[in-house]
This record gives C-alpha cells, structure tokens and sequence, in this order.
C-alpha cells in the first residue's frame, strides 16, 4: 500500500498546486470556454475532390452520360460503383463516399417520354459543408445536363425531366455547428491535459523543489503517476463538461453511448499525457514546457480534420497524420454524437490511440528516469 498512498500524496500536492496558482487555474477554465464558443460560433471551412458513388438501375445512355459529367467535372472521384440498394447504408456508413447518386431504373425512359425522371443523391450529413457543396456540385451539373438536353430536343425546355431529390443522413439540416461543436471535447482535452503535464515537471525545476522530489521515497514512476492523473481528471472533467455543453448550448444530438464516450475520451486523454510528459521532462524551465506543448497542438490541430477534410491533403501528408492522435478523438467523437455508435463502433479509432500511448508513456518514464540520473 505504500505506493499507491505514496502517489495519492503526489497527486493531492499536484491538485493543490494547479488549484492554488491563478495562472493553472486560469488554463483549466479559460481555454477551454474561449476554444467552445469561437469554434461553435465562428469556425468555416472549405472541400474539394468529393469522393462519391453511383447506383445506376437504368443502365442507359442517357443516365451514363449524366454520370460521365459528373466524372469528368473535376469536383469529384469516384470511389464506388454499387450493385444493389442495400450497399447504400454500407458505404455511407463506412464513409467512402461523401455522396452517393442513385438513379431509378425508369431514368432513361422518363426522359425520353417527356415524364420527370428523380436522382436521388444521399449525402453523409456528418460533413455538412462537404454534404452542401458536393450537392451543390452535382446541382450544378444536372442543370446543364438538362440545358443541354432540351437544346437536343430529347425534353420540353420549359421544365428539367432530370431532378435532383436530396437526403442528408446523421445530419438531416446539414448544421455546420453540430460538425464542430460535437468535435470539442477532443481538442478542449487536448489543450488542458497537454499545458498541464507538459508544465508539471518543468514546475518543479524553474521552482527549485525538483531536487528535493527526488529524495522522498517516491520513484520515478510514482512520480510521473502523481503528475499525470490531476491532468487528466481536469482534462476528462472539461471535456465531458462541454459535451454536455455542446447538447443542451448548442442543441446537438447526442446519438451514441456515455461508456464509448468516456471510453475514447480516456484512450485519447492517456496518450496525451504521454506526449506531455514527455515535453515536460525534456523542458527546464515552465516558458520551455508551454513552448513545446504549442509545438505539438498547432500542427495536431491543423491536420486532424476539425475544420478541414484531411482527404484534401497531400497524400504524403495524409501518411504522416497517422500518428496524430487528435485525429482518431475527433472521428470517434462525431461517430458518436451524430452517428449513434457504441463502444465497438469506435474501437477502429480507440486501437491506434492505445498503439500510441503504449510509445508515448514508456518513453517519457525512461527520458524522465535518464534526465534523473
């Protein structure tokens, strides 16, 4: 028992610590709120390449042509050709197409006939902006398919045979709020847990009590144990504070389970601390432990698909984001909110996180026990 009181001792002194200083009390609640409603508020992005794909029961040519349109517009990859309605569900469930064109069996014989031939698009309504441009795009395209129909005089040019019927799926009024608000607790977790494990150890040094640490009776993996859990709490306590927040604030749906919710948070949380420590034991000083932790959430930030598609990136790039946990954190966050998964349906993104702790806690124990010696 004597370790476990050993590490609770550490972990009241780190809480007392944060608790009594203004400036750690300030990063608990200042960042958090600001980040929560200029994100909720204020956030915009862009899209382009769409990924989409194409259900095609007519088989024709003028429903081919339709599609050769689309494919050559430059707005769009084909990702999937489908073979029955039922693979619908599938491909927007597993997210390879943003889109997906279904046209009716009866296309090109409604056209040819004079009748209204319907396009059914289903977009992934998880993406609202990427969702509103994409049928925007195909918009676009079956009005000049149409234009060019009539000047052929295959249909009456008083009024388009071809329209476009539109369904949005998870987020059936495409809210962008709901895209970044439900996103939040991943990046707020990010900020607390990372200032406060990269400034714990870095405390100690600037303050000159490090040296008097290390000859209590703790060790050093006591140490990093007491140091990590105060952050991690206020980490949690934040993000699942504006979780609640992002439902009963800004009216998003929250569709999922509360254990796959706190189950990806903690995975996420944990190798956060890692990457924390891990700045805090190379750091000297409290400006170092600050600087280094900006270092590592700018970049992780930027590339974690928050505000942008991480598809637009180049392809190097998008190798490169592998390692980036905030990534995993904000898909199983939107999954869980907009989409209704459970704790297995994100365990795709929990596994890459517990990958990257498994690296990231080890190799701050071993550089904070080599920076002891």
């Amino acid at each position: 028992m004597q370790p476990l009181r050993r590490i609770l001792a550490l972990m009241l002194k780190e809480f007392a610590t944060i608790l009594k200083d203004p400036k750690s009390r300030f990063v608990v609640v200042g960042p958090p709120l600001i980040q929560f409603f200029v994100f909720g508020y204020a956030a915009t992005y862009d899209l382009k390449d769409v990924r989409y794909a194409v259900l095609d029961e007519s088989h024709g040519t003028l429903s081919r042509q339709l599609l050769s349109r689309v494919e050559g517009s430059g707005h769009f990859e084909l990702a999937r050709r489908l073979l029955a309605e039922h693979e619908i569900n599938d491909v927007v469930d597993r997210e390879e197409a943003r889109l997906v064109i279904h046209i009716g069996p009866e296309f090109d014989r409604n056209i040819l006939s004079g009748t209204q031939a319907t396009v059914q698009v289903i977009a992934d309504g998880r993406n609202p902006n990427a969702a509103l441009i994409a049928m925007g795009y195909f918009g676009k395209i079956v009005e000049n398919y149409n234009r060019d129909l009539a000047r052929e005089g295959l249909m009456p040019a008083a009024g388009p045979s071809a329209t476009i019927v539109e369904r949005a799926w998870f987020n059936r009024n495409l809210q962008s709020r709901w895209f970044i608000v439900s996103a939040l607790g991943g990046v707020i977790s990010m900020v607390v847990v990372m200032i406060l494990t990269s400034l714990s150890v870095a405390r100690e040094r600037e303050f000159g009590t490090f040296d008097q640490l290390l000859v209590t009776p703790f060790t050093p993996g006591e140490i990093l144990i007491g140091k990590s859990l105060p952050g991690m709490a206020f980490g949690l306590m934040d993000a699942l504070f504006f979780s609640l927040g992002a439902v009963y604030w800004f009216g998003v749906p929250f569709r999922g389970t509360v254990a796959a919710l706190i189950l990806a948070l903690l995975s996420f949380i944990i190798t956060i601390v890692g990457v924390g420590l891990l700045v805090s034991s190379l750091s000297t000083t409290m400006q170092q432990g600050l600087l280094g932790s900006f270092v590592f959430m700018m970049p992780a930030t930027i590339l974690s698909g928050l505000a942008t598609p991480i598809e637009n990136m180049p392809r190097w790039l998008q190798t490169v984001d592998l390692v980036n946990p905030l990534r995993y954190i904000i898909i199983a966050l939107r999954n869980n909110f907009l989409k209704g998964a459970d704790a297995a349906a994100v365990w795709p993104e929990i596994w890459p996180l517990l990958i990257m702790a498994s690296v990231t806690l080890p190799s701050a124990a071993w550089l904070f026990r080599h920076r002891t010696q």
